[in-house]
């Protein structure tokens, strides 16, 4: 359950200055020069995939389709554009009245894509969408880098519970977004109460080595968070001797013990100790609950290791090493005129650098092999063919500027999970490579 659910307040301010100011002087060139109501297509892509990676994950489209519906240029947001000299005051005019009127369609949340996807297609006017280029790239390139760390996270740790504990190590509002990210890529549960009262995720949390030092003896705050949170909770038990911790703990709490958790040494030796300590102190279903720096690579190393869950923070917020995706918004086509009949035209960067785009508004689809798997990612321009077109990967979103696709986030991550699961199984090995599709212009 989540604020709305609980019919409280969740602030939604304007996103309107999430944006770089040459959106709005370009604006202001195109109404000038008659262009601005020129039918425009811009779609958002990546052209490669981060070093290494073998698919992408889409996440944060639900923040995307807020942000659209909140771009809203208030009085306090045109004064703040006027005092500065920003744009001239037909513009500001003109942006008093903006609502987004066009349509959206895109990749729906949780599923993966490869270079060259087309995952956002954006379609209106020109001076209309190319408003919404920096905050969508904001949105989808920090949330799907997350989503990605945290795929390879959930692959790597083979069914055990994730935890996203990563609020103290990003800004205070991208902590939210990370937690949200986090849960589409597989994360069971956040330490962040924002995330939890934003977005429903379920929260966790008992103890850090502050509380251990506070008191006399380790004993004394192990009793104290039992009696204040119940037998099942998890007792940290690295702050001194963690062989003495474990002995206490199970005589304070009993068998019934919920959990304890290891936040430094080697993991995996330690882990293995305090297993067989619990099971001879007869606290067989105690869990274990390793933190400390974890990445997907540690948490394949502990793939042999009794560990039940992993706490993960700064590895995960950051992207595990690639905090972005390297999207970008591009205008593929537009019409040959301001005529609402015009014909589109396909228009394309030819760049040097590796930095040219494919022109023409796009379709794309997966197309699998005899037994179901995929084989492909094919992005096309003219008509799909039949034996495509039941694996089509587009969805409306907004339609004539109404959201016309808001979904639970629990869709979002049960998406993903199944999309990963029709890859091939090189999908989610760690090892450097290629992406596990290739992509097929068509």
């Amino acid at each position: 359950m989540n604020a709305a659910d609980l019919g409280l307040p969740v602030d939604v301010p304007s996103t309107a200055l999430f944006t770089d100011q040459y959106e709005l002087t370009m604006l202001q060139a195109a109404l000038r020069a008659g262009t601005a109501d020129r039918r425009s297509v811009f779609e958002v892509f990546t052209r490669r995939l981060p070093e290494g990676r073998r698919y992408g994950v889409l996440a944060g489209v639900g923040r995307v389709l807020d942000a659209v519906e909140n771009f809203r240029f208030d009085p306090a947001v045109l004064g703040f554009l006027r005092e500065r000299g920003i744009v001239d005051e037909p513009t500001l005019e003109w942006l008093a009245r903006y609502r987004f009127s066009g349509d959206i369609w895109g990749y729906p949340e949780g599923e993966v894509y490869f270079p060259g996807s087309p995952v956002l297609r954006v379609e209106g006017s020109f001076a209309e969408c190319v408003l919404l280029e920096t905050v969508i790239l904001s949105i989808l390139n920090h949330d799907s880098a997350i989503a990605a760390a945290a795929s390879r996270m959930s692959a790597a740790a083979g069914g055990r519970r994730l935890i996203e504990m990563g609020a103290r190590r990003t800004h205070e509002l991208a902590a939210v977004a990370a937690s949200r990210a986090a849960y589409v890529g597989g994360f069971e549960a956040t330490s962040d109460l924002a995330a939890g009262f934003r977005y429903g995720i379920p929260t966790v949390g008992t103890s850090a080595h502050a509380f251990t030092l506070l008191h006399d003896s380790e004993r004394d705050a192990f009793r104290a968070q039992v009696e204040t949170l119940g037998r099942g909770t998890t007792l940290l038990v690295d702050t001194y001797d963690v062989t003495e911790a474990v002995r206490t703990a199970v005589e304070v709490a009993g068998p019934e013990l919920g959990a304890v958790r290891i936040d430094s040494g080697d993991l995996l030796l330690v882990a293995h100790r305090v297993r067989a300590q619990l099971d001879e102190l007869g606290a067989r279903d105690t869990r274990i609950v390793v933190t400390s720096d974890l990445d997907e690579y540690a948490i394949a190393s502990l793939a042999a290791a009794p560990v039940d869950a992993y706490g993960v923070g700064t590895q995960l917020v950051t992207g595990s090493g690639h905090p972005t995706c390297s999207m970008v918004y591009k205008l593929v086509a537009r019409a040959a005129s301001a005529d609402l009949k015009a014909p589109l035209v396909p228009v394309a960067k030819k760049s040097m650098g590796g930095k040219a785009s494919v022109g023409g508004r796009k379709w794309a689809a997966r197309r699998p092999d005899a037994h179901g798997i995929a084989e492909a990612e094919v992005v096309g321009t003219g008509p799909v063919p039949p034996e495509l077109a039941d694996h089509q990967l587009l969805v409306e979103l907004v339609k004539g500027g109404d959201v016309v696709a808001r979904e639970p986030l629990e869709a979002a991550r049960s998406r993903h999970i199944a999309a990963r699961g029709g890859l091939p199984m090189s999908a989610i090995q760690l090892s450097r490579g290629e992406p596990v599709l290739p992509t097929e212009y068509m």
